[in-house]
């Protein structure tokens, strides 16, 4: 077990200036706190936050990640609360060990994740995307480290399921956050335990090989020192055997045998500058000939993560293949540390970096965020790699990922468009909740149904996601298709009627075929629908019908002011309006209610199913909302002729005065008022509505002017209809 002693002399040694004080209460609270617990192995379980701390240092991470490791286990294992720990060393700590604890809860323990890699790198996205700040990721990584260094100690079926959740889970995120030491520590130690018997048997194979092979790499080692002496360039040799799991993936891989690994023996180069590198590449290929297409300039062309080094393997002259890695000191710390090489302490606290590393994060959190001040980097750690998506659970634990703004109905229509439809309700958490709650990182969503329910139009304006969008507009296009065709139908029915014409007759003698074929439709429904639709008139289609000695005789029924005006009875729309459709005679067209446009106002068509064309103004809100298809905008224009006056609503904001209601009632007298309401506040504001009889636009901005003008009448605005 190692001692506080230890763990502040290693801190010591990159950031001298630790408050070694605060670290020595963090790490006595959290002794206290575990007082008495034992781990699986027998040991005091003080030595998991120690050792974690351990890893921590060893990584060059700040005195907060420090004293994070020491208490990243007492919320969850102990009586002690956040609110003690903030107390205690402040909100950054509290935060960070809370964040931690958060996303040790999201084990996959019970999920059904089995060997499914899309739904592994989905959890890995959600645990980025839920971490306000990356050293929660980083002491969860060291936590996971410590935790499979004595992973012996627990029975064989966790050890696999422990080892299987490392490799899918923890190993990405360290190599996604380029701690290569970490990521191939993790990796062999995953491998040790997900299969025994295939790593006993390479680390047998590989001992016996490593043994012949250290006098091969003392040798390969001189050479290389005394080359780049000799050539003048300077540089620190390093010569290993790689990773148990890196050979045996490769040998898997590419089916080969532990003697056809050609970087089973490897070296690196490490020098002081970039130009060092080209250089020691040169001597190295003057030395011994490279082999073909084993040559790597990822100095050029880093790797995701930021790594940077040449890659050469050359063969000897005695047929022996290794690979050499030519890097600058600073590259070697950032592939051996990651992101957590992108800090270092000096005396006062301050932070140095330089612009390699500013460069390495801005690649980390995506070439198009907002650079980071490098002088602020340690407050500033906030890197929400997945800024734009939100990762939730089905209760058997499969996990979905949505855009950032969606509710319960875009998760119900992503596991099946039938649970979308009759989605009546939903519980996250447990917990019942409005269907337009928006969901969060790690929630589990349960979806209640209901036989026989049907969305709603106003989905439309809650739902992010494309596919609930498309089906719920597939649903409504559908259902106003099926309206369509039962009310084309009884129009044309009764206009048929008035010319003598009966349309069940008409239907099974074929004779409206010309009528099909003349407008270009499929079958009967089509014509049903258009003329439900509003796209063609009734009357039009007893022209293509009858003779036109036939049409000059009267019809059956008074024209009483037109179809259109007729079926508007019908349907309950009211009367009629002054505006015509260009182009097209006796169309149904209703005034839009959300905007009520006025004469004299710019307006357009929208082509509705089964109420005709509905006219609104062109600065209307709900333009964008419509379902809109461009074939269904059509022009319209107003009448000649005068139109009767349209209820217009008004909202005024006042000062809170005396009599400011009898001002404003007096000054436009000679409008009728049909409504008004008026309410004050305690900032001395009062609003007032009016509902006004107005017969133009032109009407409308004479009053509105009257209005601003009076003393105390601070904004005037046209509001829209209540509903």
């Amino acid at each position: 077990m190692p001692s506080i002693e230890e763990l502040l002399d290693k801190v010591r040694s990159y950031h001298p200036s630790v408050d070694a004080r605060m670290l020595e209460r963090v790490y006595q609270l959290s002794q206290e706190a575990h007082q008495g617990q034992l781990r699986k192995s027998g040991e005091p379980f003080m030595t998991h936050p120690l050792g974690v701390a351990m890893i921590l240092a060893d990584m060059h991470l700040d005195p907060a990640s420090i004293a994070v490791g020491l208490l990243h286990d007492v919320i969850e294992d102990t009586l002690r609360t956040r609110e003690e720990l903030e107390t205690a060393f402040g909100k950054e700590i509290a935060d960070l060990v809370e964040g931690v604890t958060k996303i040790s809860k999201l084990s996959l323990e019970g999920r059904t994740f089995g060997e499914a890699a899309a739904q592994a790198e989905t959890y890995r996205k959600m645990l980025l995307a839920m971490v306000g700040d990356i050293r929660v990721l980083l002491v969860k990584l060291a936590d996971r480290l410590h935790n499979m260094r004595t992973l012996e100690h627990l029975e064989p079926a966790a050890q696999q399921r422990i080892a299987r959740e490392t490799m899918e889970i923890f190993v990405p995120l360290a190599n996604r956050l380029g701690i290569g030491r970490v990521k191939q520590e993790l990796e062999d130690l995953a491998f040790r335990y997900r299969e025994p018997e295939k790593y006993q048997a390479l680390v047998d194979k590989v001992e016996n090989e490593r043994r012949l092979s250290a006098s091969f790499i003392r040798r390969i080692t001189v050479m290389l020192e005394k080359a780049m002496s000799e050539n003048a360039v300077e540089a620190r040799v390093e010569g290993r055997t790689k990773s148990y799991h890196s050979m045996y993936d490769k040998m898997r891989r590419q089916q080969i045998g532990l003697d056809e690994v050609y970087d089973y023996v490897a070296f690196r180069l490490i020098t002081p500058t970039l130009k060092d590198c080209y250089a020691a590449l040169g001597v190295v290929h003057n030395l011994w000939s490279p082999v073909p297409g084993r040559i790597k300039d990822y100095i050029a062309l880093p790797k995701r993560n930021g790594y940077q080094s040449l890659h050469t393997t050359v063969i000897n002259n005695r047929g022996q293949t290794f690979e050499i890695q030519i890097r600058t000191e600073e590259m070697h710390r950032l592939a051996e540390e990651g992101i957590a090489a992108h800090w270092r302490y000096k005396e006062g606290g301050r932070v140095e970096m330089d612009e390699r590393t500013v460069r390495w994060l801005r690649q980390l959190v995506d070439e198009n965020r907002e650079i980071l001040d490098p002088h602020e980097f340690m407050s500033s750690l906030k890197l929400n790699l997945y800024p734009d998506e939100v990762y939730c659970f089905t209760p058997k634990g499969r996990l979905l990922s949505f855009p950032r703004g969606s509710t319960p109905i875009d998760f119900a229509y992503t596991i099946h468009t039938d649970i979308g439809r009759q989605c009546t309700g939903a519980k996250i958490n447990g917990r019942m909740v409005p269907l337009k709650t928006v969901l969060s990182n790690g929630d589990v969503v349960e979806i209640l149904t209901t036989a026989g329910h049907t969305p709603s139009r106003d989905w439309l304006a809650t739902v992010k996601t494309s596919r609930a969008k498309t089906k719920i507009r597939q649903w409504l296009n559908r259902q106003e298709a099926l309206e369509s065709i039962d009310l084309g139908r009884k129009i044309l029915e009764r206009e048929l009627r008035r010319y003598r014409l009966n349309l069940k007759r008409l239907i099974a003698s074929d004779q409206l075929a010309p009528v099909l074929q003349h407008y270009g439709l499929g079958k009967l429904e089509d014509l049903f629908v258009a003329v439900g639709f509003g796209k063609i008139g009734a009357r039009n289609v007893a022209t293509r019908l009858l003779p036109p000695e036939e049409l000059q005789k009267p019809p059956l029924e008074a024209d009483g002011g037109g179809l259109a005006q007729r079926v508007r009875k019908v349907l309950g729309l009211g009367a009629g309006v002054s505006i015509k459709v260009r182009g097209h005679d006796d169309l149904l067209v209703v005034r839009a209610k959300c905007c009520n446009p006025l004469p004299g106002e710019k307006i357009f068509g929208y082509i509705t199913r089964g109420k005709g064309v509905s006219v609104h103004a062109e600065n209307c809100p709900n333009v964008s909302q419509l379902l809109f298809d461009s074939d269904r905008k059509i022009e319209v224009e107003w009448a000649a002729g005068k139109e009767a006056k349209q209820p217009v609503r008004i909202s005024i904001l006042t000062e809170d005065r005396a009599g400011m209601l009898a001002k404003i009632t007096s000054r436009i007298s000679d409008t009728n008022i049909k409504q008004v309401k008026a309410n004050t506040f305690e900032n001395r504001k009062g609003l007032i509505d009016l509902v006004l009889e107005i017969s133009d636009i032109a009407h409308l901005e004479s009053v509105m002017d009257t209005l601003k003008g009076i003393d105390g009448v601070l904004e005037v605005e046209r509001a829209a209809p209540q509903s």
